[in-house]
């Protein structure tokens, strides 16, 4: 490909995220793999570029852009060298006079009032900076200092005991130790959530939003021997858990729910959980590193409906914890309504709740929680909060 197509490919792709945050469809990396499936003549020079000037693209634009061209005419503005490619043969079409181009921003206005007190201005260019990988370590089976060795130019995490950390963009699918288990791609913010719930072997562990299970395997392998029951609405990303589970030597039980039965489906739970950790749907607004284009899905409409389903599993999982068992609500959010706020809103519901700061004390104090941000602590955004239900 030349340098001019690359240019074209990219406002294609990016036509095609557009499209596909609008209806709440596949992240953009999913976009790129799919566009080159069919595209067999480009080489992996050719992915790779066109790649990095999809992200650049939008990295650089905070409001949902009018279509790709108009990305792409703003990193133009950017970067003198592309203002040739265009009108060249196989390139995008030539720059018409007073052409509107998307301008560079990092936060959508809608959400600027929304954001924790905490993320100030000076923090927002940390929030698009391209991601570490960050692997948790299986302590059940295996070592940090171990997997060190295993794992060539790796570092220890600061915060997480069972983290490390590779440069971005580390192919780890492949290596034996993830192959069988040993660790698990995870960030050192979501190890922390788990480190967090304190789990004890023994005790009766429930994961009420378990997703694909990251959280779970973290509470199983730092809690041999415990009960562990992960949960979720949605089959297709429940259903991955086993798998990883039998990979990993962890005991986990797998239940589907249909939401709003969820409570009459757990009845074997009610009032009998040590622990339930409720990493609730959110706006992703702390994962903006990794999907960028998170912030064209958002509208405020959505953080209304996001906001009351928070609400929600708050109340529900309050009716699974025991007396003086523990709750831990997490989100991977940077605003105030999805974290300090809906805390703030539990407790005033049921002011029987005790806040108690979490055992690592990572990140900063923000309300009765705490908040981990990619400028302060080398994460991703998430807030943390744990309770504890009185005897």
């Amino acid at each position: 490909m030349t340098p001019a197509a690359r240019l074209q490919a990219a406002v294609e792709i990016l036509d095609l995220v557009i499209q596909s945050a609008r209806d709440q469809g596949a992240p953009a990396d999913a976009i790129v793999t799919r566009y080159f499936k069919t595209r067999r003549y480009a080489g992996s020079k050719d992915r790779r570029a066109v790649r990095e000037l999809v992200f650049r693209a939008i990295r650089r634009t905070g409001e949902q852009p009018e279509s790709g061209r108009a990305a792409i005419l703003g990193l133009v503005q950017d970067d003198p060298d592309l203002v040739g490619l265009c009108g060249q043969p196989r390139g995008p079409e030539a720059l018409r006079q007073d052409e509107p181009a998307s301008p560079a921003s990092l936060i959508p206005e809608w959400l600027v009032p929304e954001l924790s007190p905490l993320v100030t201005p000076g923090e927002w260019p940390a929030l698009l900076e391209r991601a570490p990988v960050d692997l948790r370590v299986n302590i059940a089976r295996t070592t940090r200092e171990e997997m060190l060795r295993e794992f060539p130019g790796s570092v220890a995490t600061r915060l997480s005991p069972w983290g490390l950390r590779l440069p971005s963009d580390t192919r780890v699918d492949d290596a034996d130790a993830s192959r069988n288990g040993l660790v698990e791609v995870q960030d050192e913010g979501s190890q922390l959530i788990a480190l967090a719930c304190d789990p004890r072997p023994g005790q009766r562990l429930l994961d009420l939003c378990a997703g694909a299970g990251g959280k779970s395997l973290a509470l199983a392998a730092a809690a041999p021997g415990a009960t562990l029951l992960a949960t979720d609405s949605n089959r297709a990303r429940l259903s991955k858990l086993p798998h990883r589970a039998e990979r990993a030597h962890a005991a986990i039980e797998t239940r589907l729910l249909s939401p709003p039965r969820e409570l009459a489906e757990l009845e074997d739970w009610r009032g009998a959980a040590d622990l339930v950790l409720v990493d609730a749907p959110c706006s992703g607004s702390g994962t903006w590193r990794r999907n960028p284009e998170a912030r064209w899905r958002g509208t405020p409409e959505r953080l209304d409906r996001l906001v009351s389903a928070q609400e929600r599993l708050l109340d529900i999982a309050a009716d699974l914890v025991k007396p003086g068992g523990s709750l831990v609500y997490a989100v991977c959010s940077l605003l105030a309504r999805e974290g300090a706020g809906q805390i703030e809103s539990f407790l005033g519901r049921g002011s029987d709740w005790v806040a108690q700061d979490s055992p690592e004390g990572a990140g900063r104090p923000d309300g009765c929680g705490r908040l981990l941000t990619p400028a302060h602590d080398a994460t991703d955004g998430f807030f943390i909060a744990r309770l504890i239900k009185p005897c």
